[in-house]
């Protein structure tokens, strides 16, 4: 079997779209096309159901990826490190939500950029759980960080730690709210109360109201920021109630610069888990960096 054929149907299947997998190889929408049905020819099998929207593969398509991709990325792996023994230094991609990557992961990582004899090169992106679930499934990425945990054989993921949220506020708006006025019944309607977030759906408070108050939130975002750090500086400076996870704004507590305004007996939690594509750590850098950060997540929670 044509390894060129195998990696064509191996980024179309990653992609799901055969115009995503083209841009990909960098070959057009009918070469794409043509290699996928001489290889449906071969096997005399349909490999993919072509939807209105891009492909779907099937339980042949399917079985024949989960079987073929590893290995094709393996030969990648060789193709990419080169045969001299001498080069030790492997670039790792790695994507994740712009807070948590930059504030927890990234540091955990520098330790293997040092110069010990398996040294790496980094580089991340950042992107929503959707996206870098969907760049490393395409190949984009080695390592995704999210909170959405992937579907399918294609990528596996590993529970990486939980983040506890916190409702906090401004000194300001602490003080004018007072002890005893916020509790788990809601006495105080947070219609009444401006909210610093990162969307206008209010994620993050919706779902603390929703694990803590069993209720859904009737308000309007004050100030909308798509940054957790923003929102926090926002909060501090006295903009309104936020919701933020607890190692983000430790710092800030400890200092006083935002109040917690409450301590729900089980506070809500969300997980992060770290996704690979399905084979992958076989290869050594990536496997090296996967357990680093396993070990390193035991320390943040």
């Amino acid at each position: 079997m044509d390894l060129a054929l195998l990696r064509t149907f191996v980024t179309v299947h990653r992609a799901g779209s055969f115009t995503r997998a083209a841009a990909l190889l960098g070959l057009s929408q009918p070469a794409v096309t043509s290699q996928i049905r001489t290889l449906e020819r071969q096997l005399g099998r349909p490999l993919f159901l072509r939807q209105a929207r891009g492909v779907t593969p099937t339980t042949i398509g399917d079985e024949l990826a989960h079987k073929a991709a590893p290995h094709l990325d393996a030969l990648v792996e060789i193709a990419e490190t080169g045969l001299d023994e001498d080069s030790s230094v492997r670039t790792l991609h790695l994507a994740g939500p712009p807070e948590f990557t930059a504030e927890r992961a990234l540091p955990a990582l520098t330790a293997l950029t040092g110069h010990d004899g398996h040294s790496y090169a980094l580089r991340a992106s950042f992107g929503t759980a959707e996206e870098t679930l969907e760049g490393l499934a395409a190949g984009h990425h080695e390592l995704a960080i999210g909170t959405a945990q992937p579907r399918g054989g294609l990528l596996t993921a590993t529970p990486l730690c939980d983040e506890e949220h916190v409702l906090v506020a401004g000194e300001r708006w602490a003080a004018r709210i007072g002890p005893g006025k916020l509790h788990r019944k809601g006495a105080l309607p947070l219609e009444n109360l401006p909210v610093v977030e990162v969307h206008e759906s209010l994620p993050f408070v919706s779902r603390y109201w929703a694990a803590v108050f069993d209720a859904r939130p009737a308000a309007s975002g004050a100030v909308i920021v798509p940054d957790l750090r923003a929102v926090l500086a926002c909060t501090a400076a006295g903009a309104g109630l936020a919701v933020l996870p607890r190692y983000l704004c430790a710092e800030a507590l400890k200092r006083g610069d935002v109040v917690a305004l409450l301590d729900p007996a089980v506070p809500p939690l969300r997980t992060y888990f770290l996704a690979v594509r399905t084979g992958t750590l076989a290869m050594p850098h990536i496997a090296r960096a996967h357990a680093w950060l396993l070990h390193a997540a035991a320390d943040w929670t």
